[in-house]
């Protein structure tokens, strides 16, 4: 006996899509981005998942958590980003990541942390209305939402407490 079947891979991705599958799957991805040669960001991350065959919004899922290090300044300096599991939206460039997220800004020495924070690629700005807090300098500032840019300068804080130094 001989048995044969036949499908097209748009039958296959819409049989993956209906039931909520990945259409791709990287372990141990490390990803780096470059841009007019120059590298602007690696991505490591144990588990990707790949949805980007759904038609409304395309996204990946890094269920095991995910680092990213960002360049700047001709790679001079970097801002890395962790979490213990991400989404990001392909079409919104917007990323969501959870879990003991720490972002450090290695200039300045700058620090936050906080359980969850939403990304926004295309500005290069973070937002969160969990509760923070950010080591900046001498500074330790802890609050419950918090706005700022990726390099961790010119944040806005609510609900702050702690103990800031001032020149005057």
């Amino acid at each position: 006996m001989l048995f044969s079947c036949v499908n097209n891979s748009e039958e296959v991705s819409d049989l993956l899509k209906e039931q909520n599958l990945p259409i791709g799957k990287a372990k141990k991805a490390y990803h780096v981005y470059k841009d007019s040669g120059a590298i602007t960001s690696k991505l490591i991350t144990p588990l990707l998942l790949d949805f980007s065959n759904r038609k409304k919004h395309p996204y990946n899922e890094f269920p095991k958590g995910v680092k990213i290090i960002n360049f700047t300044n001709n790679q001079q300096d970097s801002v890395t980003i962790t979490g213990n599991y991400a989404l990001t939206y392909s079409k919104t460039e917007v990323s969501e990541i959870k879990g003991n997220v720490v972002v450090v800004n290695h200039k300045d020495k700058s620090r936050l942390e906080t359980s969850q924070m939403f990304w926004d690629q295309k500005t290069r700005y973070f937002v969160s209305e969990k509760p923070f807090t950010l080591y900046k300098e001498n500074d330790t500032i802890t609050g419950v939402g918090f706005e700022c840019k990726e390099d961790l300068s010119k944040h806005l804080a609510k609900q702050t407490t702690g103990i800031l130094e001032t020149k005057e």
